[in-house]
C-alpha cells in the first residue's frame, strides 16, 4: 500500500473550546465519540467522517480534522490527555484537503430527511431527525463573542430554588447581570459557566452548559441580564454519590458574587417569531429553561398588543409535582394563552406517566398541529427522553392518516423540529 494510501484526516474535538454538552457523542450513529471527566474524543478506528456530529455542535469545537499516517493517529488516551490540539504532523499534511471539505459531498448526498424513511424511528435514526437550522422567521442569533481564554464576568443579582423545598431535585433559578458589556442572546441559547479551582489533577475545571431561561430583553425587561435553570447534582448517572463542580458551585452563589461565563451559544434552537406560528414545547426538569424562556417572550409580546401569535403547547414531566421547577407560576398563566400538560412518574400510589403519554393523550390536538406548517417543535431534557417522544410524534401522525416520513422530512428540513438533550 503507498504512503499516500496510508493517510489519514484524524476527525478530533477541540479541548479548549468544547464544553461537553454531549451533543457530539449523542448524535454519532457509529459510536466513535467517547469521553471520560474531562475530555470529549473520536476513536479513529471507528469514525467514519459521516459529519452528522458537526452541524448540532454548538462551538465548533467539534470540526477539527488532523492529518496524519494512519499508522500514526493520535489514540484515545492521547486524546484524554490533551489540554489543547496538538500541532498537525506535517507529513503527508499537503496532499489532503480540509475535512469539512473532503466529506460535505458524500454527507450532502443524503437527501434531508432521509433517515425519517423508515417506517418508525429508531434509537439510532431519532438525532437525526433534529433540525440543524433554525425557523426561517428566527431572529439573528450572537454567538461567540466570549470565549474561554477570554471570559466574560457577571454578577450574581438572585438565586432562589424554584421547586418544593427538600426534594431530591433542587433546582435554583439564578439570575446574571452582564451590566454595560454587552451579551446578547436569544430563547433556545445557552452559556458556559467556568466554575473556579481545579480539578485533581491540578487543571483548571472545564466551562459547563446551561441554557438561558430568560427573554431577548432580560430576565427583568429592559435590563441586561439573563437567568439559568439549574438543579444541584448530587449523584450520577447510576445513582452513585458524586457533587457536581459547577452546579454545586452556581446554587450556592450569593448575590453579589461574580461568575465567569463564555459564549453565547446556539444558532438553530430558536423560537420563530412571525405571527401566526404555533410552539409546541416538550421538556423534563431543567429543559424547562429555553422553553420558560419562549413562553416568557411570546407572552410579553402578545401582552403588548402589537403581535398574534398562535397556540402554545407546553408538554412537561418531572418524577413528582414537588420536583418540578416553576410549578407555582405556571399556574398562574392564563389557559386561553398556553395548554399546559403535566407528566410525573414517580408520583406515589399513581402510575408512571411520561411526556410521551401526556402527547398521545393530547393526540387530536397535536395530529392538527403537525399538519400546520405554522408549527414549530421543541424537545429539551435527558437523552433518554427523546426516542420515547419522537416515537409518539410517530404514531399520532400515523394514526391521523398522515405519511411520518414526509412529516418528519418537512419537519427537519424546515427548522421546525428542534432537538436538544443531554
Amino acid at each position: 500500500m503507498s504512503e499516500t494510501a496510508e493517510l489519514l484526516q484524524q476527525h478530533v474535538i477541540d479541548p479548549e473550546v468544547c464544553i461537553r454538552c454531549n451533543t457530539c457523542e449523542a448524535t454519532c450513529p457509529v459510536g466513535a465519540v467517547t469521553h471520560d471527566s474531562r475530555n470529549y474524543v473520536v476513536d479513529p478506528d471507528k469514525c467514519n467522517h459521516c459529519m452528522a456530529c458537526v452541524p448540532p455542535c454548538p462551538t465548533g469545537s467539534i470540526d477539527h480534522w488532523l492529518p496524519v499516517l494512519r499508522s500514526k493517529a493520535y489514540t484515545l488516551d492521547e486524546q484524554f490527555s490533551w489540554d489543547e490540539l496538538p500541532a498537525a504532523q506535517a507529513e503527508g499534511a499537503s496532499t489532503l484537503v480540509s475535512g469539512s471539505t473532503a466529506f460535505q459531498t458524500a454527507a450532502s448526498s443524503v437527501a434531508p430527511g432521509a433517515s425519517a424513511q423508515s417506517a418508525a424511528p429508531t434509537a439510532a435514526k431519532v438525532a437525526s431527525l433534529g433540525a440543524s437550522v433554525p425557523p426561517w422567521s428566527a431572529a439573528h442569533p450572537y454567538t461567540h463573542l466570549y470565549g474561554s481564554k477570554a471570559p466574560i464576568s457577571a454578577t450574581v443579582v438572585g438565586n432562589m430554588q424554584v421547586n418544593e423545598a427538600g426534594t431530591d431535585n433542587e433546582t435554583h433559578h439564578i439570575v446574571l447581570d452582564f451590566g454595560s458589556l454587552p451579551f446578547p442572546v436569544l430563547e433556545g441559547q445557552s452559556i458556559a459557566i467556568v466554575p473556579p479551582g481545579a480539578d485533581a489533577s491540578g487543571r483548571p475545571h472545564h466551562a459547563r452548559q446551561y441554557s438561558v431561561a430568560s427573554p431577548r430583553n432580560g430576565e427583568r425587561p429592559g435590563y441586561n441580564n439573563l437567568s439559568l435553570t439549574v438543579k444541584r447534582v448530587v449523584q450520577d448517572h447510576q445513582g452513585q454519590p458524586v457533587r457536581g463542580v459547577a452546579s454545586n458551585y452556581l446554587c450556592d452563589l450569593q448575590t453579589g458574587d461574580s461568575v465567569q461565563v463564555i459564549g453565547p451559544f446556539g444558532n438553530s434552537f430558536l423560537m420563530p417569531n412571525h405571527p401566526g406560528s404555533h410552539i409546541v414545547m416538550i421538556c423534563t426538569g431543567t429543559g424547562s429553561a429555553p422553553m420558560r424562556a419562549m413562553t416568557e417572550w411570546r407572552r410579553r409580546l402578545q401582552a403588548s398588543g402589537k403581535f398574534q401569535g398562535g397556540k402554545l403547547l407546553l408538554f412537561f414531566g418531572a418524577r413528582t409535582q414537588q420536583e418540578l421547577p416553576y410549578f407555582g407560576p405556571l399556574q398562574k398563566l392564563p389557559r386561553d394563552f398556553i395548554d399546559i400538560h403535566f407528566a410525573f412518574s414517580r408520583t406515589p400510589g399513581q402510575p408512571k406517566r411520561y411526556v410521551q403519554d401526556a402527547m398521545r393523550q393530547a393526540a387530536p390536538a397535536l395530529s392538527g398541529l403537525l399538519q400546520d406548517p405554522q408549527t414549530h417543535l421543541y424537545v429539551c431534557g435527558l437523552k433518554s427522553m427523546e426516542e420515547g417522544v419522537v416515537q409518539a410524534l410517530h404514531d399520532i401522525s400515523v394514526g391521523a392518516g398522515m405519511d411520518w416520513a414526509a412529516v418528519a422530512a418537512n419537519l427537519k428540513q424546515e427548522g421546525r423540529l428542534q432537538l436538544e438533550t443531554y
